[in-house]
């Protein structure tokens, strides 16, 4: 079952897609979206997490505004006048939202993200190292001025990359992964071989969706979800 809900975001609304699973009840996890907006993509990454006996939420981070497929410019701006400051209250409103809900049960909430996603993935981690014990960030990181206070994750993080990627380099994730091993965090980030941008995308607007390796993945991804959040 499937529904747009709304939650409170530090004095304001926001809303989101909440998938819950069959069994009714199960870990929470948080779905961000790439730059597109809350798609059909993400929706689908949603329910999956939902069919995987997780109560999944996707906060609408432009509240309403979307991109299509073919619209990357359309995409850009969206992604680029989206105010950081808002995203962050409008994820961090969903996070408590869905540890607050009834069909929430496990130790902690989870946090999925790609690209844009997977960059905010991070940033909400440390936002909100209270609740979020486990991340797993897709073909995206924080980079430049962007990036937030590391030491601060507690979360457990499964990072998988892209080789081929002009958005988000391979050779500055695994700088990454040496900054969070040096932290001490429990991190594993993985460059893929062969793999473009968004090789996850059910949509496959870029070209670059590969469905064996997404088929592989995913049961990766959930099974360590299930072991860090119950």
């Amino acid at each position: 079952m499937a529904e747009i809900v709304t939650f409170a975001s530090n004095g304001n609304d926001a809303s989101g897609y909440l998938a819950l699973p069959d069994g009714g009840t199960g870990p929470g996890v948080i779905v961000v979206q790439e730059w597109w907006g809350l798609d059909s993509g993400i929706k689908e990454m949603a329910d999956r997490l939902a069919v995987a006996g997780f109560v999944a939420l996707a906060p609408d981070l432009y509240h309403g505004e979307l991109a299509g497929h073919t619209e990357m410019d359309r995409a850009a701006e969206l992604m680029n006048s989206m105010p950081p400051d808002r995203a962050g209250r409008d994820m961090s409103g969903a996070v408590d939202f869905l540890a607050d809900h009834d069909a929430t049960t496990g130790d902690g909430i989870g946090v999925v993200g790609f690209c844009m996603g997977g960059m905010l993935t991070f940033i909400l981690a440390a936002l909100r190292p209270d609740k979020v014990k486990a991340a797993v960030p897709f073909y995206g990181f924080p980079s430049g001025d962007s990036q937030p206070d590391y030491s601060k994750i507690e979360a457990a993080i499964q990072g998988h990359m892209a080789e081929h990627d002009d958005f988000f380099p391979p050779s500055a994730a695994m700088h990454l992964q040496e900054e969070l091993t040096a932290l001490g965090k429990d991190a594993t980030i993985t460059v893929h071989e062969g793999t473009g941008h968004a090789f996850m995308a059910p949509h496959n607007a870029l070209g670059n969706t590969d469905l064996d390796l997404a088929a592989e993945i995913w049961p990766q991804v959930t099974a360590f979800l299930h072991d860090k959040l119950g």
